[in-house]
C-alpha cells in the first residue's frame, strides 16, 4: 500500500478546510486610506483631493467606486463636496458639529428617553459652567449676554424662547473651550428643545425663572467664580428637569388596559 500523502483523503482529494472569507468593498478600502491620511494630518484642511478622473487613474478603481468612497467621507464629515467648475472634494477636519450630528442620530435612532437626556444634562452642564468660568473670553460673554437678551425679549413666542434657550446653553458649553462638551451639548439641547416644545409647560413662570437663572450663571462666569457657576448651573438644570417631570405626570393620560 503506497504511503499516504499529507493533507489528503483516501481517494487522494485534499482534506484542507477553509472558512468563508469576507473581502472588504473596494470603496471601503479607498475610503479607509483617505480617512487615515486626513486624520493623521497628511492632508491639511482645505486641501482639494484629486478630481474623480485622476483618482480613477491613480487607484485603478472604477469611477463608481471612487464616488462611493468620497460619499462615505462626506457623510463622515471628512470631505466637503463642492459643485461647479471650481468644485471637487475638499478635506475638512471633524469638529463639534460632526460630533453633534452623530449624537443626534443616536438619540433619534435609539429613541433615547427624555429622562436620560435630562440626566446627562445634569451630569455635564455644571462642569461646562465651571470650565466656562475659568476659560471664558469677552466674545464668549457677548454670546451669553445676547442669548439672555433674546430669552427676555421672546415674550410669548415659544419658538423664539426655546431657540434662545438653546443658544445660551450651547454658549456656556462653547465658553468651556472643550469641543467634546460643546458637540454633546448641541445635540442634547436640540433634543430637549423638541421634547419640551409645549406651551403648557413653557408658561410665564418657567420663562421668568429661566431668565433669572441664566443671568445668575452668566454673572458667575463673568466674575470667573467657578464654584458659584457649578452651584448655580446644578440648581438650574435640576429644577428644570424636575419641572418637566412634574408636568409630564400632571398631563399623562393613562390608557385603559
Amino acid at each position: 500500500m503506497p504511503p499516504a500523502v499529507p493533507n489528503t483523503t483516501r481517494n487522494g482529494r485534499s482534506s484542507i478546510q477553509l472558512t468563508p472569507m469576507e473581502v472588504p468593498k473596494a470603496s471601503d478600502v479607498l475610503a479607509n486610506e483617505l480617512r487615515e491620511r486626513i486624520l493623521s494630518g497628511d492632508y491639511v484642511e482645505g486641501t482639494p483631493l484629486p478630481p474623480e478622473r485622476e483618482l480613477v487613474v491613480q487607484t485603478k478603481m472604477s469611477r463608481t467606486t471612487v464616488r462611493e468612497a468620497l460619499r462615505i467621507l462626506e457623510v463622515q464629515g471628512l470631505v466637503r463636496i463642492k459643485a461647479g467648475r471650481a468644485g471637487g472634494a475638499f478635506v475638512q477636519r471633524p469638529g463639534e458639529q460632526s460630533m453633534a450630528d452623530t449624537v443626534a442620530l443616536l438619540i433619534r435612532g435609539r429613541q433615547i428617553r427624555l429622562a436620560a437626556l435630562l440626566e446627562t444634562r445634569e451630569a455635564i452642564e455644571p462642569f461646562c459652567a465651571q470650565l466656562a468660568a475659568r476659560h471664558r473670553t469677552d466674545e464668549d460673554l457677548a454670546r451669553l449676554d445676547a442669548a439672555n437678551d433674546d430669552i427676555a425679549g421672546a415674550g410669548d413666542k415659544l419658538d423664539d424662547f426655546l431657540q434662545a434657550n438653546i443658544d445660551w446653553h450651547v454658549a456656556v458649553a462653547s465658553a468651556s473651550h472643550n469641543e467634546l462638551l460643546s458637540g454633546l451639548m448641541i445635540s442634547l439641547s436640540r433634543a430637549i428643545y423638541a421634547a419640551t416644545e409645549n406651551e403648557g409647560f413653557i408658561d410665564d413662570k418657567v420663562r421668568e425663572i429661566t431668565v433669572k437663572a441664566h443671568r445668575s450663571v452668566t454673572r458667575a462666569i463673568r466674575e470667573k467664580d467657578a464654584e458659584a457657576a457649578v452651584r448655580r448651573m446644578s440648581r438650574h438644570v435640576h429644577s428644570y428637569a424636575e419641572s418637566i417631570k412634574d408636568f409630564e405626570q400632571r398631563t399623562d393620560i393613562p390608557l385603559d388596559e
